[in-house]
């Protein structure tokens, strides 16, 4: 009898070991994360050459930049949604260059709507009534420019960033229905299929309805009352929090 109970104790104290050696090493990943997230900023902050690097990059090479920024950030904010719903931040068949390369061009039109909007809105603002609207972005921190700021945000949105989002949850599916397969990862994706196998439930109820609203318009305000060298490097963290909720979005947090 004594020797079935140490047998247990044994049984019991093995498994706990191995759970906590789990728990330990997922942490470690954690840590991981975390430090490589922060490595990407740290640098132009202690070197003044690298932040004038980064101004001149932003600046002259702005689609480039847009492609590199959202290529890293909002594939890592992906890999945070899936670390949240499953417990890792890779799991089979995540495709990571995929996803980092379908971020990256979704970067280069996020550049360009900030483009198209940034300067189309103060012309439709001047329209309505508001004074040197095209001028007030430049300016100080005034009631005008925040209001515009708001205006820019709330048009880019509503217009825009739907489909963004649709477009990503498209190319999600697709690697979905890759299932690691690199073939047919790279094959043109059946758009009409996939749209057809979204559930709009969760992309309206969370995606479109709530996160607009609540979050994206006052977060993007807030951006467009930033130096302009700025703003894709927000929106690119931004995207990191994009990916978390469109991985969140896609099935139950476990």
């Amino acid at each position: 009898m004594l020797v079935e109970h140490k047998e247990l104790y044994i049984s019991l104290f093995v498994s706990k070991i191995a759970n906590l050696t789990s728990q330990i090493s997922m942490k470690r990943s954690d840590i991981i994360f975390i430090i490589v997230f922060i490595g990407l900023f740290v640098p132009f902050f202690l070197s003044d050459k690298l932040y004038d690097f980064f101004v001149w990059f932003s600046t002259d090479l702005a689609f480039t930049a847009s492609f590199i920024k959202f290529a890293i950030l909002a594939t890592m904010g992906e890999m945070l949604g899936s670390r949240i719903r499953t417990g890792i931040y890779l799991p089979e068949g995540f495709a990571l260059v995929y996803r980092a390369v379908v971020w990256g061009f979704l970067g280069m039109t996020v550049k360009a709507a900030f483009m198209i909007f940034g300067g189309g809105t103060p012309i439709i603002m001047e329209h309505l009534g508001m004074t040197n609207a095209s001028t007030v972005m430049a300016g100080p921190l005034t009631g005008a420019r925040v209001l515009l700021a708001f205006a820019i945000s709330t048009f880019l949105n509503i217009f825009y960033a739907p489909v963004l989002m649709v477009t990503h949850r498209v190319s999600d599916l697709h690697i979905a229905a890759a299932a690691g397969d690199r073939r047919k990862l790279m094959t043109v994706p059946d758009v009409r299929k996939l749209l057809a196998s979204i559930d709009w439930n969760s992309m309206w109820g969370i995606v479109l309805r709530k996160s607009i609203p609540l979050f994206w318009i006052p977060a993007q305000t807030v951006n467009f009352l930033l130096p302009e060298e700025f703003r894709m490097l927000v929106a690119a963290l931004y995207s990191t929090i994009l990916g978390v909720i469109l991985a969140l979005a896609a099935g139950k947090k476990v």
